[in-house]
């Protein structure tokens, strides 16, 4: 019996084609790229943690010298000790970032405006922070190099969070003028309590390794200017959450800010007054990178948002 017109229609097309293995790829990659971008800004704030742990630990010159771990390998030895084996690792955590970074580039290549101009400005960002770190450990930790390098990662995770938010967040209009101006002073004193904590730091101890130069300033004077601006920063988050209160989005981003604050100045504090224990001092480097992300999150907030 010969097939009727029906089910002839029904086969399959002639000019159908099966998707290829690299379009099956892209198409994962643009449905999970919020996830991939939430992995982005993740391991962004990891590398300020474990950059941390580098110097806490003293292992800042565990590799010597740079782009080679010392003047004849590539890679930490024996003779290094657990300092190389830690200085190392962080290095090939540079390769882990830029593997995401580049990945997220590629799930957002087709939306052409600011999504892909930030996952691209994120992704240059990496090879750039491998390079000021390199200088870094060619320069003997010089602390205002060392700052440089730990406010570009500070920098990264706000750009992170600004993908993040243009990816998915919710629609609104923007939030009135004073609103938007209060944020922005927020940010901006977010930005000055982060650099005077990198001042503090290169004035203090833990430097990367015993033989590194300070900067010669007063420990106890700088981290009591500090203070001050942490002060300043939690009063323009009160103001900016006073004059936001109307506006759902951006009363929650500056709750969990204000609270990240808190919790903060305590550990500060508390690391203070105890003659800053490495496990107190690794929190509050956490803790930066996560004020840097909720200042930037509080910014855009109060910018518009379309679906």
């Amino acid at each position: 019996m010969g097939m009727t017109s029906t089910e002839r229609s029904t086969g399959p097309s002639p000019s159908a084609k099966t998707p290829s293995a690299k379009d099956r790829v892209l198409a994962w990659l643009r449905a999970h790229v919020f996830g991939l971008a939430i992995a982005n800004l993740v391991a962004n704030v990891g590398i300020v943690v474990t950059g941390a742990v580098v110097r806490l630990t003293g292992s800042g010159l565990g590799c010597p010298t740079w782009p080679k771990c010392t003047d004849e390998s590539y890679v930490a030895h024996e003779a290094l000790g657990v300092h190389g084996v830690i200085e190392f690792g962080n290095r090939m955590l540079t390769y882990v970032l830029a593997t995401i970074a580049i990945t997220v580039v590629v799930a957002v290549w087709n939306r052409r405006g600011v999504i892909r101009n930030l996952a691209i400005t994120i992704a240059c960002g990496v090879p750039l922070q491998g390079v000021i770190g390199g200088i870094t450990v060619l320069t003997d930790l010089n602390p205002y190099v060392v700052a440089l390098h730990l406010l570009l990662s500070m920098a990264m995770v706000g750009l992170c969070v600004w993908l993040l938010d243009e990816l998915r967040s919710p629609v609104r209009d923007a939030a009135p003028r004073s609103v938007r101006v209060a944020a922005l002073v927020t940010f901006a004193l977010g930005w000055v309590t982060l650099w005077l904590g990198t001042v503090v730091t290169g004035s203090g101890p833990h430097s990367g390794d015993l033989d590194s130069r300070r900067t010669g300033l007063d420990p106890a004077l700088m981290s009591h200017i500090h203070a001050y601006a942490v002060y300043a920063l939690v009063a323009a988050t009160l103001i900016t959450l006073w004059l936001g209160r109307k506006h759902a989005y951006v009363r929650r981003v500056t709750i969990v800010l204000l609270v990240i604050e808190l919790a903060q100045g305590l550990i500060g504090w508390v690391q203070y007054l105890t003659d800053l224990p490495v496990v107190l001092v690794g929190f509050h480097m956490l803790g930066a990178a996560l004020i840097s992300a909720g200042i930037a999150r509080v910014l855009v907030s109060t910018r518009a948002h379309t679906a």
